[in-house]
């Protein structure tokens, strides 16, 4: 389990507590949101303005993810102090039969107006500080089962919160002794009281398959749960015109560059930061996709437009790259994903674009103008990195090696519309 150290720190002629450890993308993400919370480059280190209350609320905070050094902060408070006890919320949980409901059934019946009030305190946060005692190893111990699976970080943090949630929720009651029963009871709850979205469903019922399959080694009950049927959500795509609009918006090369390439060859926003300068290969006119999502690797074709857009940015940029294709503004780090965001995010509110539209539309974008300009599905399939598109298509096959000749959408933009560099 990885160790955080707490202590004093003197930053800008202010108190600080420093919040040391080893790189680490969950640690850090909780971090960042916390109020208060920046980054000293001068130090290596996140900090927070040294008070008690922040020093309480980081410590509720970050406890249940790692184990906590704290004796440099409590000598300095002059004594080894007890943290204050975290609020415990009033308790909704009320076994009424011998089926044991997570709530009363006239709890399904309140307004929209009073479910509030029977919320748990802190359900829509990660408030670790309400789950009691009977239930604070469990935290502990489904992390350590994920990285030992060796999940994603994003995929760690958001089966974390959503346990988080499910322990404040069930109060004293043992998450280790609840029935399937019990579980239908609690996402009915989830669905008609909190009215939380299919998606978030979907995620919290995966946390708990987690939890009850993965960690305490449960028999595979969760098939008996039904799931709730997702939305079919169409993909939202930009005009050429709009692509146009989008990429003059912007002048600095750097974040072009960052857009011409997700666009070129469908990437997602984590794929084009995590892009490494041995990744190009000019040769054989390929990008190589590492760890990707799933983790698989990939290949895909290398635009010449792209190529030559990348190596004007590579001549003009300074400092010059080092690892990553595109960095962060320490050497070597790469580029941060909210920041690609918003570059994209800046470059649509200048070019006039009001659609409904983040980063991830260049990709949908690429998609469907490859379509259009009629390139088989399979092939598209493959280039974005998909484990399937319909079950029909799965007796289908494609040579790997087709696939670095399909010429890039961008390619033809270019020629088409009058694009700046």
């Amino acid at each position: 389990m990885i160790t955080i150290i707490l202590e004093p720190l003197q930053h800008r002629g202010t108190m600080q507590i420093a919040i040391r450890f080893e790189r680490n993308g969950s640690i850090a993400s909780i971090v960042r949101k916390l109020p208060g919370a920046r980054w000293s480059q001068t130090n290596r280190c996140w900090y927070l303005p040294l008070s008690k209350e922040n020093y309480t609320n980081l410590f509720y905070a970050l406890r249940p993810y790692c184990q906590l050094q704290t004796t440099a902060m409590q000598q300095y408070f002059g004594k080894v102090e007890k943290l204050p006890a975290a609020t415990i919320t009033t308790a909704i949980m009320q076994p009424t039969t011998t089926t044991s409901r997570i709530l009363p059934k006239s709890a399904y019946a309140l307004p929209a107006s009073r479910r509030k009030e029977v919320l748990p305190a802190g359900s829509a946060t990660l408030n670790s500080g309400n789950i009691y005692p009977v239930n604070a190893e469990v935290l502990i111990t489904m992390r350590q089962q994920l990285e030992l699976k060796a999940y994603s970080p994003s995929t760690i943090s958001t089966y974390l919160k959503e346990m988080n949630v499910f322990l404040q929720t069930i109060k004293e009651h043992k998450a280790n002794e609840f029935t399937t029963q019990r579980i239908k009871d609690y996402l009915q709850y989830c669905y008609t009281a909190l009215e939380l979205s299919e998606n978030t469903l979907h995620s919290r019922i995966n946390a708990l398959k987690f939890y009850y399959e993965q960690v305490l080694k449960r028999e595979r009950f969760f098939w008996e749960i039904p799931r709730p049927k997702k939305q079919l959500i169409l993909p939202k795509v930009l005009g050429e015109d709009e692509l146009r609009r989008l990429f003059n918006a912007i002048s600095y090369k750097k974040h072009k560059a960052i857009l011409f390439t997700a666009y070129s060859a469908g990437l997602r926003v984590s794929e084009v930061i995590n892009l490494q300068l041995k990744h190009i290969d000019r040769s054989r006119m390929q990008l190589f996709i590492e760890k990707s999502k799933g983790k698989k690797d990939r290949y895909v074709g290398l635009s010449p437009v792209l190529l030559d857009i990348l190596e004007k940015y590579y001549e003009e940029v300074q400092p010059k790259p080092v690892v990553y294709l595109f960095e962060g503004q320490q050497r070597g780090t790469r580029y941060n994903v909210r920041s690609a965001q918003k570059v994209f995010q800046i470059a649509k509110e200048k070019a006039g674009i009001h659609k409904e539209v983040g980063f991830h539309s260049l990709r949908h974008s690429f998609a469907t103008h490859l379509l259009e300009k009629g390139i088989d599905i399979r092939y598209i399939k493959d280039i974005l990195g998909h484990f399937n598109i319909h079950t029909t298509e799965r007796y289908l096959h494609v040579k790997k090696e087709q696939l670095v000749n399909i010429v890039s959408p961008l390619d033809d933009l270019w020629e088409k519309e009058n694009i700046d560099w």
